[in-house]
């Protein structure tokens, strides 16, 4: 079987971190079949690859197509108009990836297209299968299907999408129920959670972990991108009310300065650290040296930062949103924090710590996610949408 994946969430040259999950779905998938793909993912045009430019420069630095690890990847740009142009990004992308999509039909067979994010990119992959006539498999995963469907015209266009789907799969039962609840049939929607690499996040010594990263304990670990969603001020905070931890915090984004000067005027530098991005292969030696990882998102699709950090034998505290009940099941993995905010976090952290799982049971715990019976479930899923064309 071969599908062409259709997502701008996937990695580049410029941006290697971005869309992982993605990447490594179809990679274990990939791995453990005899399926062939091809990736388009799209990109915001941008003029100018100027550091000076920021995070927008990271799109004019992305190559027209690449080859990552034998997978080949395409590029095109599409328009982006920001604040006002949200109706009209699944057409500009579709637009924008027309003509590459096209070449590629042209120059080889696909059985269907493989659409990650339900918008825009599942609503422009909608008119792209249209438009070649083939099936279409559309993945739901966070903010796609837990905030975009508020406003009329973006939800109107993922229902469309998602009635002419072949099949809809969600990487959680959280977002089941959301996607449910729009008016999809519930027997059109497959739940296949993300697995996690087990043998790339093993449990590594913790205390030659943080003497290597020049890191103090006993230690807290946050992993996400620097936005106000993730919480990372709360977790910040929080510190001043746990003496004697540290915190490190891995990942990169626009609130550095902020959270730079909040750690400054709260006294904690002595204590909190904001590491910046770090290469997913170095992550293992992050969740090794930490005592647990503490993720205070406001909303999620299925964060594999947990599984990751279990996978390491590191203890978990997460705040109650979407897959987070999914993952935390047990003691073992951790403790669900009861609600967004520094003292629910300070009383979790202080709960979990002052008596921690061992480290091989959180391990067992992840152990019940590998990826095979998440790719099993995914061939079965491309199956039946080959089938009905």
């Amino acid at each position: 079987m071969k599908i062409l994946l259709f997502s701008s969430l996937f990695p580049n040259a410029a941006q290697p971190n971005l869309g992982l999950f993605v990447e490594t779905r179809l990679r274990q998938t990939m791995r453990r079949s005899d399926l062939q793909a091809h990736v388009v993912a799209p990109v915001p045009w941008f003029p100018f690859s100027s550091p000076r430019f920021g995070s927008y420069a990271k799109f004019a630095q992305a190559p027209a197509s690449e080859v990552r690890d034998g997978l080949r990847i395409e590029h095109p740009r599409y328009f982006v108009i920001p604040k006002v142009g949200m109706s009209l990004t699944p057409r500009l992308m579709y637009r924008g990836a027309l003509q590459t999509v096209m070449r590629l039909c042209a120059e080889q067979s696909f059985d269907l297209i493989d659409a990650h994010y339900f918008y825009p990119d599942g609503a422009a992959a909608a008119m792209l299968a249209k438009r070649l006539e083939l099936p279409l498999v559309i993945t739901g995963r966070g903010t796609d299907l837990n905030v975009i469907p508020d406003y009329p015209r973006p939800r109107a266009m993922i229902l469309a999408a998602a009635r002419q789907a072949a099949e809809l799969v969600t990487v959680s039962q959280a977002l089941k129920d959301r996607l449910v609840s729009l008016g999809v049939p519930q027997t059109k929607v497959t739940v296949l959670r993300n697995g996690v690499d087990l043998e790339r996040f093993q449990p590594l010594d913790r205390e030659a972990c943080r003497q290597s990263l020049g890191l103090a304990g006993p230690l807290i670990l946050c992993v996400g991108n620097l936005v106000s969603l993730k919480g990372h001020d709360l977790v910040i905070r929080a510190m001043q009310h746990l003496p004697g931890l540290h915190l490190a915090i891995v990942g990169g984004g626009p609130l550095r300065g902020d959270l730079e000067n909040l750690i400054a005027s709260l006294r904690l530098t002595d204590r909190v650290r904001l590491v910046g991005q770090v290469p997913q292969a170095e992550l293992k030696t992050y969740y090794s040296a930490a005592d647990a990882l503490v993720l205070a998102s406001s909303r999620e699709g299925w964060a594999n930062v947990l599984l990751e950090s279990m996978a390491c034998g590191t203890p978990v505290a997460a705040t109650p949103v979407s897959g987070t009940a999914e993952l935390i099941t047990e003691p073992a993995a951790g403790r669900i924090i009861a609600q967004r905010s520094v003292e629910a976090i300070v009383e979790t952290l202080k709960d979990l710590l002052s008596n921690p799982p061992a480290r091989a049971d959180t391990r067992a715990v992840a152990e019940g996610f590998s990826w095979d019976e998440v790719v099993e479930g995914q061939l079965a899923v491309f199956r039946r949408a080959a089938k009905s064309s």
